[in-house]
């Protein structure tokens, strides 16, 4: 079975003049309603690297391009930003200083990256993790790291699938943060029958990892952050 492109783009937030100047009105009043500087270049950061990623691959203007956010679970605009009328999926993400886009042809893409932080990994571990992954985190002697690999595992799985974090963690089950990336067992209305996992690298300090919808192997490839 050949496997499946999986193009990986990095960046960091910036927020410069040309970058806004590409964001259609509904994305100009999202960039607003940022209260802090980050999250604004965050945001615009991201729509432009889908929009360079995007005209690179389809030889459309990048100006020219406009993207759908249809849920497809419910009738909201809340989804992730599509390109109608091609036969790709791209996955947005961004945290602290990473902005990544994963694109693929012909399967559902999600992506996420996370900063590891300070956060009180016990008590979410209750609410993220299985019993097995508890077990296997907790004998890990950096849980931080082991338990933000968890993490965005798992939410690049649910984005893949359009549930994002509306389907609990504590469905999935997937292989410990030291081995390969890997789902062992999903349960309830979200779960996806094929499914490839890997892990990405956004270097030190953060944790990443893209899930396509497919029974093919990946094929990754990484574009080095600048």
């Amino acid at each position: 079975m050949p496997a499946l492109e999986c193009a990986v783009h990095w960046a960091r937030p910036a927020d410069g003049p040309e970058m806004r100047a590409l964001l259609d009105e509904r994305e100009r009043d999202r960039y607003e309603k940022f209260l802090r500087a980050e999250d604004k270049a965050r945001f615009v950061t991201g729509r432009f690297l889908a929009r360079s990623v995007l005209a690179d691959r389809t030889g459309l203007a990048p100006d020219r391009i406009r993207f759908t956010t249809d849920c497809p679970l419910c009738a909201g605009t809340h989804g992730k930003p599509r390109l109608p009328g091609h036969d790709l999926d791209f996955s947005l993400s961004h945290s602290g200083d990473r902005v990544v886009l994963v694109l693929v042809e012909g399967a559902e893409v999600g992506v996420d990256v996370e900063r590891e932080s300070d956060r009180d990994i016990v008590r979410l571990a209750e609410m993220v993790l299985t019993e097995p992954e508890r077990e296997a985190l907790f004998a890990m002697p950096d849980r931080r790291r082991g338990f933000h690999t968890y993490w965005s595992r798992k939410e690049a799985l649910l984005k893949a699938t359009g549930h994002g974090l509306a389907a609990p963690m504590t469905a999935i089950h997937v292989s410990p943060p030291d081995a390969p990336a890997e789902v062992l067992a999903w349960h309830g209305e979200a779960a996806a029958a094929e499914v490839r996992l890997a892990d990405l690298t956004p270097g030190p300090g953060y944790a990443a990892s893209a899930a396509v919808l497919t029974s093919r192997p990946l094929k990754i490839t990484e574009t080095p952050l600048a």
